[in-house]
């Protein structure tokens, strides 16, 4: 487990791994300023230029304090939005992470099955649910943060990161039912695998990078297991 995370870590500056990064970055920005164009857009079209108010009678500029509120708020949520939607545009791209890995350390092997549009936008919703799911958890957690919360948040996340990775890179190599018998008989490994994954996640910047080493882990950690799963 630790040499598969090792051997992703030692490919973090290959270009196919950086374009994978910039673009799920880049096109997170990119929405991030559209919702907030959009925003601002509804708030002129729906609030008037004065507005009449009890004792103080026509007040101006209501529009525009709004505005100014949503730019804090946007920056606000970015916060907790920017991981989990870079990661969904990330992993449209994934694939590009896997086959950099297997070109690299595994060249022999023959090409892998492709994977359909459907399947890769339903892969990368997934893991938006995921890591949505794990940012919102974390989020209500903070006020009462105690020393076994971080080792529940990793556990837990470990568990449903670990599961989505792998069976995400397995299937180009097998089908889903074969790729889920595989992952049962090594759901501990896995697991641990996914730990990995999530502890970094409350880690600005450093959590971007997640999403493209964990494909490259369980990309080593599926060509290195049996590939079969015991009966």
């Amino acid at each position: 487990m630790l040499s598969c995370f090792s051997a992703a870590l030692g490919q973090v500056g290959d270009p196919r791994f950086r374009r994978v990064l910039l673009a799920g970055v880049a096109l997170t920005l990119a929405l991030l300023v559209a919702l907030y164009a959009a925003g601002v857009g509804v708030i002129q079209w729906l609030v008037p230029d004065t507005t009449d108010l009890p004792l103080l009678g026509p007040v101006g500029g209501i529009d525009t304090a709004l505005s100014v509120g949503s730019v804090v708020l946007m920056l606000f949520a970015s916060v907790f939005l920017m991981v989990p939607v870079a990661s969904a545009f990330t992993g449209l791209f994934l694939e590009q992470v896997a086959d950099a890995v297997e070109d690299r350390h595994y060249p022999a092997l023959p090409a892998p099955r492709p994977l359909g549009l459907a399947e890769g936008i339903a892969g990368a919703l997934r893991f938006f649910g995921l890591v949505l799911g794990a940012n919102l958890v974390a989020l209500l957690l903070w006020p009462f943060a105690g020393p076994f919360v971080p080792l529940l948040f990793w556990s837990v996340n470990g568990y449903l990161l670990g599961r989505e990775y792998f069976t995400l890179v397995a299937q180009r190599r097998m089908d889903r039912p074969a790729a889920a018998a595989l992952w049962r008989a090594n759901r501990a490994r896995i697991w641990g695998a996914g730990v990995l994954m999530a502890a970094p996640l409350s880690l600005p910047l450093v959590n971007l990078v997640i999403p493209v080493l964990g494909v490259a882990t369980f990309t080593h950690l599926v060509h290195r297991l049996p590939q079969r799963a015991p009966t």
